[in-house]
């Protein structure tokens, strides 16, 4: 059920390392070109506000999905494939790589495209930024997402490497990169954060850069039809104003009951089996509410015996294998948006009356938690990070959640209490069972929704920002 306290390896060499090995040769080295990040003409504009129960956090979401936001960055070897779903591919190579997986230990020669973003100006300057994609990365192909960002003080970050992506396994391990910073800022697995928010140092504009990469001599290419960020300061904070009952009272969505725990011992090697697979069970259960799911080739690899073979299959292919869980919170989204025509993103929302809104126009909410067996009513269990999916309220406007920390997939419905579950996600800072402070998520969730949504599930998705 645990996400782990993200690990930072603090050391230059490591650093060194892990961003020479993904230079393409023909590219500027990842790391040393700050040009990339200054702000031209094609800057982005503030957006306004979303309309949310605690106005003191501020979350901007921003997206590159459509024709023309292919056409506004800079292009070297890419070019847009059209379609109801545009998106960047390899057009002519550009460039090529030795990438040395530090996973398998095999070092190969790839083929490689580059597209770089305009510049984005959140709302307000940032204390982090979460990165996120959809694409698609047949065999022989993979994708690597970066990003870099100016301070407020005018300084630049390094290109920071927010993933190496492929939705298979086969021909890289897809993984997060320890070990970057620039004593400003670090990576910690899927998030840029502000050393020190004390500081007031923040980030003020940001810059994503896909690299598409494949085998000489093959012609596939990835297609990465959605890449955005968003950006949060969220002030430090042990509790929020509760919320009263909105307009979701008495809803309840039909999303898949599964429970990660009949899967403990499977597979251990994907993160010591499924007593740590919240993340992925909660994504399973959200794909096969929108209908998708895999086939029985796709899970021909499972032992016939397990039950629910779709949530072995989900932690296999939402597994990082740099932070040695399915945890990443990009990967699984990226996972959900490989089956058919599902978006996926990461953002944070403002609290449960947002929530509701979603609720209401069938769009179901995977929350990102952590508190104390004694904070949170019904749960039976503590945890340091834990996912769940978030599919109703009660006519009284408790939480109704589909848990995977449950012993089986009939106890997976749960009701929460709306003020403990509401603080439990939103906080910023708690206390742990030791009595040490220990961080909290601020509000973030994943996300999906059909490519083709209704028109009410398209106005919630504008109001709340990632559409």
């Amino acid at each position: 059920m645990t996400r782990p306290a993200p690990r930072r390896t603090m050391l230059v060499g490591a650093l060194v390392a892990a961003t020479a090995a993904a230079t393409p040769r023909a590219l500027a080295a990842t790391g040393g070109d700050r040009r990339p990040c200054e702000p031209g003409p094609s800057g982005g504009r503030p957006g306004r506000h979303p309309y949310g129960d605690h106005d003191e956090a501020s979350v901007d979401h921003h997206a590159w999905t459509r024709w023309s936001d292919w056409h506004s960055g800079d292009g070297s070897g890419t070019c847009v494939e059209p379609g109801p779903r545009p998106g960047i591919a390899i057009g002519r190579p550009s460039g090529v790589l030795e990438y040395a997986d530090p996973h398998t230990g095999i070092t190969e020669t790839w083929e490689t495209a580059t597209w770089t973003s305009p510049v984005h100006t959140p709302r307000s300057p940032a204390t982090e930024i979460v990165a996120s994609w959809n694409a698609r990365t047949p065999a022989d192909t993979w994708i690597q997402v970066e990003l870099c960002a100016t301070y407020t003080d005018g300084s630049m970050t390094p290109w920071y490497v927010m993933g190496r992506w492929a939705s298979g396994d086969a021909d890289i391990r897809r993984t997060s990169v320890d070990g970057q910073t620039d004593a400003k800022s670090s990576v910690s697995t899927d998030t840029l954060a502000i050393d020190d928010p004390a500081s007031g140092v923040r980030l003020a504009w940001y810059r994503l850069r896909l690299t598409l990469l494949r085998r000489p001599g093959s012609d596939a290419t990835p297609t990465v039809w959605r890449v955005g960020a968003m950006a949060s300061d969220i002030p430090d904070r042990f509790t929020v104003p509760p919320s009263g009952p909105g307009v979701a009272r008495g809803i309840e969505l039909p999303v898949p009951r599964y429970s990660q725990e009949i899967h403990k011992g499977q597979y251990p090697e994907y993160d010591n089996g499924g007593e740590a697979w919240c993340s992925p069970t909660s994504s399973q259960m959200v794909i096969e509410y929108w209908g998708r799911g895999p086939d029985e080739d796709d899970l021909a690899w499972v032992d016939p015996s397990y039950e629910d073979p779709q949530v072995d299959h989900a932690a296999r292919f939402t597994y990082d294998y740099q932070y040695e869980g399915c945890g990443n919170w990009p990967f699984n989204t990226a996972y959900t948006a490989t089956y058919r025509d599902l978006v996926a993103t990461v953002t944070r929302l403002h609290g449960l009356h947002d929530v509701e809104r979603l609720i209401r126009a069938g769009i179901p909410v995977m929350t990102s938690q952590s508190f104390l067996a004694t904070e949170l009513d019904g749960a039976g269990y503590g945890t340091s990070g834990h996912l769940m999916c978030v599919i109703g309220f009660t006519p009284e406007g408790d939480v109704v959640v589909n848990d995977p920390a449950s012993r089986d997939d009939e106890a997976v419905r749960r009701v929460y209490r709306r003020e403990q579950f509401e603080t439990n996600w939103l906080r910023t800072k708690r206390y742990a069972a030791d009595g040490q402070v220990r961080s909290g998520t601020g509000g973030v969730c994943y996300l999906s929704w059909p490519l083709w949504p209704s028109p009410a599930q398209s106005r919630v998705l504008h109001r709340i920002g990632v559409l």
